[in-house]
């Protein structure tokens, strides 16, 4: 068992890098990668756990990507050797969520409802602050029942609260991921909010570009839209790829090493990070 799509406390996780490889090799997978929202913070600090406990380890990042009209991300798997391009284009979109979670605050603020900076940035720890940490204090504070509540009614995309932060532009995350020498797989294409005839040009496309892989099981998506982004994937000579996209407690239906219709996600997987 292995997990192409992890989270920790570096993005938006629970769990420290460290404690995550533990708990995967607790769980008995043979390899993890971790892939934090737009950061590299956590890569060492994973790796040397991982080498202690004799797991394989798979250096990644995900990375929003410029995109109407749902949200594309990519993950950028198998970073060998990680340079100033990758890093600059990380620091760049941290800086660019941070803007945008002050803006988000200050949108609330203006409509009578109190949300505290500087206590969000306390909850959140050492890592970066997401919309989920936002989700989090409206919960606390009853603004909404639960977060789910939170991002439909306030932070999803096109709702009144949603701010745009900067993202890349394909070809630009294409450019910084290749240069580390790592390998870009479309995470989670059901988020496209795509139809599958624009599905299969967006495929045409990615393929001329130089996509490597997609990911076609994710845990949001039905089994059934998971065989088809299988099938369409191989048909175009894409890489496979498979993730739980685990982020611990904060998102508690996300099992490591499981993914869609609560199918393990077994070692063959590994065969899409092979040169």
């Amino acid at each position: 068992m292995i997990d192409l799509h992890t989270h920790s406390t570096a993005s938006d996780g629970s769990l420290s890098p460290a404690a995550l490889v533990a708990k995967a090799a607790d769980e008995g997978l043979g390899a993890v990668a971790l892939t934090d929202h737009d950061c590299l913070d956590g890569l060492d600090e994973a790796k040397a756990a991982a080498s202690s406990l004799g797991i394989r380890f798979i250096q990644g990042i995900e990375i929003e990507i410029a995109f109407e009209p749902g949200e594309f991300h990519m993950l950028g798997l198998d970073l060998h050797d990680i340079r100033r391009p990758l890093r600059d284009a990380a620091a760049s979109l941290a800086d660019s969520r941070e803007r945008r979670n002050r803006a988000v605050l200050e949108l609330f603020r203006d409509d009578g409802v109190e949300l505290d900076y500087d206590e969000l940035r306390a909850k959140a720890g050492a890592g970066m602050i997401g919309r989920p940490h936002i989700a989090a204090m409206l919960v606390e504070k009853r603004v909404v029942r639960n977060k789910q509540a939170a991002f439909d009614k306030y932070l999803a995309k096109g709702r009144p609260y949603y701010v745009r932060k900067a993202c890349l532009d394909l070809a630009d995350a294409l450019r910084v991921v290749k240069d580390s020498g790592g390998l870009a797989f479309v995470a989670h294409p059901m988020s496209l909010f795509a139809s599958w005839k624009r599905l299969r040009a967006l495929f045409e496309e990615w393929k001329a570009l130089g996509v490597d892989g997609i990911e076609a099981w994710h845990p949001t998506a039905r089994l059934v839209d998971c065989q088809r982004l299988d099938a369409m994937a191989r048909e175009f000579g894409f890489r496979v790829s498979a993730g739980s996209d685990f982020h611990g407690a904060v998102r508690p239906d996300r099992r490591l090493g499981y993914t869609a219709g609560k199918r393990t996600i077994g070692d063959e997987y590994l065969a899409c990070l092979e040169r």
